[in-house]
């Protein structure tokens, strides 16, 4: 099955031709591709997307920071989103991923969508701009890259929704990018890379704002890309606006990251499984 656009002949190649506009497009190495996937493809998994709202399995943010759904793991795909994830985690488009991002440690993708899949955001709804969590919660591994794949069909800029990135003072995004369907989004994680959708979405109250997310790993990373300890999101608060978002709750599992090495924390979960 051939899941992308008929004009990408070598998907490898074609990361190689994109490396350059992706490693020098400000605010940090990013790059937004349109019609990357075949078309009547995608089309399914749009028209398969659930309304995440009435599904039981999900998990609903409702705070000043996020206002959104995400669905949990695989339960809800249909076969169709099934197997087009599965060939985003696939060798071949780890390979193309490795060659336009000059990423050096090999990339592992997560199966288990931990934080990723299906995302869903309602009138209203928004999610503040922020740093990713830099370690998977249960491999520990080093979170690289995150894939965004846009499902919404006629959105219309006046709809909001806008991705955008921020700069590393949070004084302005340097990049908005419209959801539209079949756009693509791929840019690099590291503990500077701001980004959100952080002004509530205005579309019609029978729309919503639909994704597909995708997070890649690695064993190890340059020191100079994050902090000294893992962690999970982080949001900012954009320069000029009193009280944009609030300060996450510090967790137990903050303070154990916090004063228990690494490899003992792999340890004891090998132990409890």
């Amino acid at each position: 099955m051939n899941y992308l656009n008929p004009l990408i002949k070598d998907l490898k190649q074609f990361g190689k031709d994109k490396r350059e506009e992706y490693l020098n497009t400000a605010p940090f190495p990013n790059i937004v591709i349109d019609d990357f996937f075949n078309e009547d493809i995608l089309n399914k998994v749009a028209n398969d997307f659930p309304d995440l709202a009435k599904k039981k399995d999900i998990i609903v943010y409702d705070n000043l920071n996020e206002k959104k759904l995400a669905a949990k793991g695989e339960a809800n795909f249909s076969e169709t989103t099934k197997l087009l994830v599965h060939y985003l985690n696939s060798e071949p488009f780890l390979e193309f991923l490795q060659e336009m991002t000059g990423i050096k440690e090999m990339l592992m993708p997560d199966p288990y969508f931990n934080g990723g899949g299906y995302h869903e955001i309602k009138p209203g709804g928004l999610l503040k701009v922020h740093a990713d969590f830099n370690k998977h919660e249960h491999t520990m591994l080093d979170r690289r890259l995150n894939l965004l794949v846009y499902l919404n069909k006629d959105w219309e800029e006046s709809y909001g929704g806008h991705f955008e990135l921020w700069d590393k003072d949070m004084q302005s995004a340097k990049r908005k990018v419209l959801p539209v369907f079949n756009r693509i989004a791929i840019f690099s994680t590291t503990d500077f890379s701001y980004h959100g959708h952080p002004d509530p979405l205005t579309c019609p109250p029978d729309r919503s704002r639909k994704s597909l997310a995708l997070y890649y790993y690695s064993n190890g990373r340059p020191k100079s890309e994050v902090n000294s300890r893992p962690h999970a999101t982080i949001f900012k608060g954009r320069a000029g606006i009193k009280g944009d978002t609030i300060e996450e709750p510090v967790t137990f599992k903050d303070i154990v990251h916090d004063v228990v090495p690494p490899i003992l924390l792999r340890t004891v979960k090998k132990i409890i499984r």
